[in-house]
C-alpha cells in the first residue's frame, strides 16, 4: 500500500496553542502565512502516487531522422573516369607487337645505366677517392696558392671529373641494348620464345619472353612440338614494365600468364623460372658494384615464388 501523509491540523490543539502564540509575535507573521501555505500542499492525492508508464512508445508515432544540413559528403578527389582503357593480359601473336615487347626489354637494359649511375655516385668507396680528390685540390689552391677562384675551378673540376668517370664506365649498357636483335627470341631449334604482354587501352605497358624448354628426356626424337613440350619447363628470359606503370601489380599479371601457358603446354606440374642468363643479366661492372641488380633478380625470385604458390594452393582447392 502506498504511504500517503496526512494531513497536518494545526487548529486542533484549540486557543492558546502555538499557532496563537506565533500569531502573537508581529515579527512571525510572514512565517505563519508560509505554514498556512505549506499545510494546504501537504495534502496528498494518492491517486498522483501510481506508479507512471514505462512503456515505450510507438514507433510511427516518432518523426522520421531527417539528414543534418550541417553533414556534407565530398566527391572522391580523384574520381574514376568512365571512358578508363581496359587492362588486357595475353600472348602477343603478331610480328609488331613482338618488335614492341622487345623494345620495352631494351628499354629496360638501358635503364640500367641510370640505376648504375645512382648506385656509385653515393657508393663509400668511391666517395672516399672523392674525398682524397678534393683534400688534394684543397691542399693546392688554399694552402699553397690562397686564391679562391683557383680553389672553385679545382673543386668543381674534382666533382666533374668524378661525375664524367661514373657515365663513361656505365655507358656500356647503352651498347648492350643496342645490340639486343630479333635473334635473341629464337631458340637453337628456330623455335620462337612466347611473348606475354599486357595492355592498357592500345598501349604496350609490359612485356615477358617465356621459352618453353621441352623435355629432355625426348631430346633426339621425332616427335611433334606439343607432344616434345610435355614434361618440359618454362624459362622466363625478360620480365619487364614501364617505367611508371612499376610496382602496381602489372608486372605479377605476366607471371601468372606464363605460369599458366607453360602449364597449359607442358603438363600440370610444369617448373617455371628465371633464366640464369635473362636479359638483364648481363653487367658492366665489378661485382662489387652490382648491389642494386642483385636485389632486384631476388625480389624478381621471391615475386615467382608466390605466385607458383598461389597456383598450388588454387589448385588443392579445387581437389578438395
Amino acid at each position: 500500500m502506498a504511504h500517503v501523509a496526512r494531513e497536518l491540523d494545526l487548529n486542533a490543539y484549540g486557543p492558546g496553542t502555538v499557532m496563537d502564540k506565533m500569531n502573537a509575535v508581529p515579527g512571525l507573521k510572514t512565517s505563519t502565512a508560509f505554514f498556512l501555505f505549506l499545510r494546504a500542499n501537504l495534502v496528498v492525492n494518492p491517486s498522483a502516487m501510481s506508479t507512471p508508464d514505462m512503456e515505450p512508445a510507438p514507433s510511427h508515432q516518432l518523426p522520421p531522422p531527417s539528414p543534418s544540413p550541417l553533414v556534407t559528403i565530398d566527391p572522391p578527389s580523384h574520381p574514376v573516369p568512365d571512358d578508363l582503357p581496359p587492362l588486357s593480359v595475353g600472348i602477343l601473336g603478331t610480328e609488331t607487337d613482338k618488335v614492341d615487347a622487345l623494345n620495352l626489354v631494351t628499354d629496360s637494359i638501358a635503364q640500367q645505366r641510370q640505376s648504375a649511375s645512382k648506385y656509385l655516385v653515393f657508393h663509400p668507396y668511391l666517395l672516399s677517392l672523392l674525398a682524397v680528390g678534393l683534400a688534394i685540390a684543397y691542399q693546392y689552391s688554399w694552402r699553397i696558392k690562397r686564391d679562391p677562384g683557383t680553389a672553385l675551378m679545382l673543386h668543381s673540376g674534382v666533382v666533374m671529373i668524378y661525375l664524367l668517370t661514373i657515365r663513361y664506365f656505365t655507358g656500356q649498357y647503352i651498347q648492350i641494348a643496342e645490340n639486343m636483335k630479333w635473334s635473341w627470341m629464337v631458340s637453337e631449334d628456330g623455335e620462337e620464345d612466347t611473348v606475354i604482354g599486357v595492355r592498357f587501352g592500345k598501349d604496350l605497358i609490359g612485356a615477358l619472353v617465356l621459352r618453353l624448354e621441352p623435355n629432355p628426356n625426348l631430346a633426339g626424337k621425332k616427335r611433334s612440338r606439343n607432344s616434345a613440350l610435355r614434361g618440359g619447363k618454362g624459362v622466363i628470359r625478360a620480365w619487364t614494365v614501364k617505367l611508371k606503370y612499376r610496382h602496381k601489380g602489372v608486372g605479377i599479371d605476366m607471371l601468372h600468364e606464363a605460369v599458366k601457358v607453360t602449364r597449359e603446354k607442358c603438363g600440370k606440374d610444369a617448373e617455371v623460372g628465371f633464366a640464369k642468363e635473362h636479359a638483364n643479366s648481363t653487367v658492366v661492372l665489378p661485382e662489387v658494384f652490382n648491389g642494386p641488380f642483385r636485389k632486384d633478380e631476388q625480389r624478381a625470385a621471391k615475386t615467382l615464388e608466390k605466385v607458383l604458390s598461389e597456383w598450388e594452393g588454387s589448385k588443392r582447392r579445387r581437389k578438395h
